[in-house]
């Protein structure tokens, strides 16, 4: 071992604290690149694979009822590549042991093989016979929620019959890995199920002979889907076609994209934060080593050593610091992206998820590791290759004096000097006391940003559950009835208010563009179902005119006045314009708003509805449940108020994850950053402080000095810290929004005041740690002269 590699080491094992603060400042930022990225990669490459072997659908399209021999014109379509005509239809589900009704989806099989088109991965058993109509493939997520095997039953409700089906496999689907509900925002697989049955056995039970009311579409690489689109739409638009759509527009892809671009962005927002801080604490170890170790590196430099091998020497430093926080940035985002690859298995129903491990993943972080360091690194780095020998054994030139307070009329008598000598330290280096104060502030940001989706969520709640859907449960029936129908709710058990609604599958076009979305209809005294304008306050449904949610109103390009195509989709596929007469905001979906006359008389069938929003006697909801469940002409049921607590509970579960992250993240910058900040500005000036007790200063005295310069730059970052923190927050809601929900902008004071203690205390504990060092001096060796 060479005499600059036994400095090395003994240099690591005196400064073994603060080489393990940046290092683990640097492990962060190595661990964060591993999660998103590998996260990012594990289900990017888990739904392509399963998405193409399963042969997942490129366009859906619905109708009433289209005829099966369309089948061979639809796959002369250009761009076609394979097609598979199905019946799909909701029904209400009967499981045993549960007490409120639940919501299936009944979808037809060939009678012989696969489908050519979303095919089944079969996990157990089998898939249903053709000749037996009460066998039944169950989707595992709805399996596993109730303890469905071959073999058990279950009953569902289908064309107002009750049907006892036998389960006879457990299978998955690329068209539902994300399983959700209707009325939901996260999946309850408790109360919502997808089964399978062969097409011979949903023909008889639905009277869909010969008749198929949804096609799903594979396409030829390169084919212009608006063409095939609009040719598609062409040959279903007589069988109430209702407009195709691609498989963007699919509600489980689109959820997994969107869980795909939240974690893109937090590989691009979150590791740099951590890399600049751990580049400004290799910088500021080096800068401040060099300056101790001047005389060290001019006798170096006299004796013959050459100025690159002097260079080399602190720059195997800075490889060592990063190569540590490597290995444990490997280890702990590893460990972490496997426990979040076990939480998405959770929500997405793939056949395996396992956490992408990839060399180029671990090249890719440690590169930008060991780069982040060398970028802090250099500046210090040139410092000893320019410093001549003969002016590095000299003593650094003492910095000019400043008078802080001009004593003038006594002066602020009631500042120490002691105090000022902690303030002139800070203005004697400017740069160095905001850069520390800015690293602190990023520690006070991370906190806000993942401690504000707690926030966010419980005003989401609110405004959904409590200022909108207000509801206890929304009944749809089968098909639209006549308006006499909701007196037939009304005298359910528990039923004390039900508001009838009229839902109608429509497309919207202005100029050239177009969105495909429900309206609403609803009446002027509705209460349960509330409307909201641009500043979150209830309005009533227009009696003439089209309400337009905001980002719908954008994309379509209008405004208040403005008049909109409307084509009836569900009916005659009829164009009539209509006025925007005003622009509502809500957080989930996309539905547009009409009165419910207004919207009869746009269909033009009478006075019907759809559905009731209903509340309900908490006492007899058991009662109501029982009935529903044997009225036959209700499709489904949403029940607001186990969706708010099923929302609430599965974001707040995922919330606590990501809290206790960021939370030990934060920690860690900040501890790490005023660790070092103190330990050198000890090395510094621990003759000056041993000087203060030789004079008669008490070590609590003397402490002060430091300790009021570490305070004023974390108090200093603290409002920064808030700042930065809104920013960042504002840009995450920016991010995940979506066409299909807004998280609000919304962060309580209490989120700002909770981030600043945290890191408070971070930084207490680094300063008394510090502290105790001071009290520990020892005076002899200190003022000993080194020249």
């Amino acid at each position: 071992m060479s005499m600059l590699d036994r400095k090395l080491y003994r240099d690591l094992l005196r400064l073994w604290a603060q080489v393990l603060a940046v290092a683990l400042v640097m492990a962060c930022g190595v661990a964060t690149i591993i999660i998103a990225i590998g996260s990012y990669r594990s289900l990017e490459e888990t739904r392509d694979v399963f998405y193409e072997r399963y042969r997942f659908a490129n366009l859906f399209a619905e109708a009433n009822r289209a005829p099966l021999h369309l089948r061979d014109r639809i796959a002369a379509i250009e761009g076609i590549g394979s097609v598979e005509l199905r019946i799909v239809k909701y029904v209400m589900l009967d499981i045993e042991g549960m007490v409120e009704p639940a919501t299936g989806v009944a979808v037809s099989l060939p009678d012989s093989g696969q489908p050519g088109v979303n095919r089944l991965y079969i996990r157990s058993g089998r898939l249903p016979e053709p000749g037996r109509a009460n066998e039944a493939a169950v989707l595992d997520s709805f399996a596993k929620a109730h303890r469905l095997k071959e073999g058990s039953r279950f009953a569902a409700v289908m064309n107002g019959r009750k049907q006892i089906l036998t389960v006879t496999g457990i299978v998955l689907s690329p068209e539902y890995i994300y399983t959700i509900g209707p009325g939901d925002m996260v999946p309850d697989p408790r109360r919502f199920g997808v089964f399978y049955m062969s097409r011979k056995a949903l023909e008889g039970i639905f009277d869909m002979g010969d008749a198929f009311n949804n096609v799903v579409l594979s396409t030829l690489r390169g084919t212009n889907l608006d063409v095939t689109t609009a040719a598609l739409d062409d040959l279903l638009e007589p069988y109430g076609g209702r407009g195709a759509y691609g498989r963007e527009d699919q509600i489980s892809d689109t959820f997994l994209a969107n869980e795909l671009d939240q974690l893109r962005a937090m590989a691009a927002v979150i590791p740099p934060i951590f890399l600049f801080v751990a580049a400004f604490l290799v910088n500021m170890i080096l800068t401040r080593l060099i300056t101790l170790e001047r005389e060290q590196i001019g006798l170096l430099k006299a004796l013959g050593y050459r100025e690159t091998e002097v260079a080399w020497h602190y720059l195997k430093l800075t490889i060592v610091i990063a190569l540590i926080g490597v290995a444990i940035g490997f280890l702990a985002g590893n460990w972490t992206g496997r426990e979040m690859t076990k939480l998405y298995a959770r929500f997405f129903s793939f056949p395996f998820l396992i956490f992408r491990e990839s060399f180029d993943l671990y090249a890719i972080s440690a590169g930008v590791c060991v780069a982040a360091a060398f970028a802090g690194a250099i500046r210090a780095i040139w410092a000893v290759v320019v410093l001549p020998a003969a002016v590095a054994m000299q003593p650094p030139a003492p910095l000019r004096f400043r008078s802080l307070f001009k004593r003038r009329l006594g002066g602020p008598k009631f500042v120490s000097q002691l105090t000022i000598m902690a303030f002139r330290q800070i203005i004697r280096a400017p740069v160095r006391s905001f850069l520390t104060s800015l690293g602190v502030s990023f520690s006070v940001a991370l906190l806000v940003v993942s401690m504000f989706t707690t926030d966010a969520v419980s005003n989401m709640v609110e405004e959904i559950f409590f200022r909108m859907e207000r509801q206890d449960a929304s009944l749809y029936f089968d098909q639209d009835r006549p308006i006499a129908a909701l007196d037939s709710v009304r005298q359910l058990p528990g039923v004390l208010r039900a508001e009838p609604f009229r839902a109608i599958s429509v497309t919207l076009r202005s100029r050239h563009n177009e969105k495909d979305l429900t309206i609403f209809g609803l009446n002027s005294e509705t209460d349960l179902g509330r409307i909201m304008d641009a500043d979150m306050r209830p309005v009533p449904p227009p009696p003439n005119g089209i309400l337009l949610i905001g980002r719908v109103a954008d994309e379509l390009g209008v405004k208040v006045g403005d008049m909109i195509e409307v084509e009836l989709v569900e009916r005659d596929h009829r164009k009539v314009a209509v006025p925007v007469t005003g622009i509502s905001q809500s957080l989930v979906g996309i539905d547009a708003h009409m009165h419910i006359e207004a919207l009869n008389r746009l269909i033009g069938d009478g006075r019907r509805i759809s559905g009731a929003r209903i509340s309900l006697d908490a006492l007899q909801r058991d009662a109501l449940f029982a009935e529903v469940k044997n009225t036959p002409a209700l499709a489904f049921v949403m029940l607001i108020g186990l969706s708010r607590e099923r929302f609430r509970a599965t974001i707040e579960e995922n919330i606590v994850m990501v809290q206790i992250v960021y939370t030990t993240l934060a920690v860690i910058v900040a501890f790490g950053l005023i660790y070092n900040s103190a330990r050198i500005q000890l090395s510094e000036r621990a003759r000056e402080l041993a000087s203060l007790r030789v004079l008669g200063f008490t070590p609590s005295e003397v402490s002060s000095v430091l300790m009021t310069e570490l305070a004023t730059v974390i108090l200093a970052a603290q409002p920064l810290g808030w700042l930065l923190g809104y920013s960042f927050a504002s840009l995450v809601v920016d991010g995940i929004e979506s066409h299909l929900f807004r998280i609000p902008f919304f962060v309580n004071a209490s989120t700002y005041a909770v981030a600043s203690l945290v890191v408070l205390g971070a930084s207490l504990a680094s300063a008394l740690i510090v502290r105790r060092r001071i009290d520990e001096l020892d005076l002899i060796a200190v003022l000993k002269s080194r020249e």
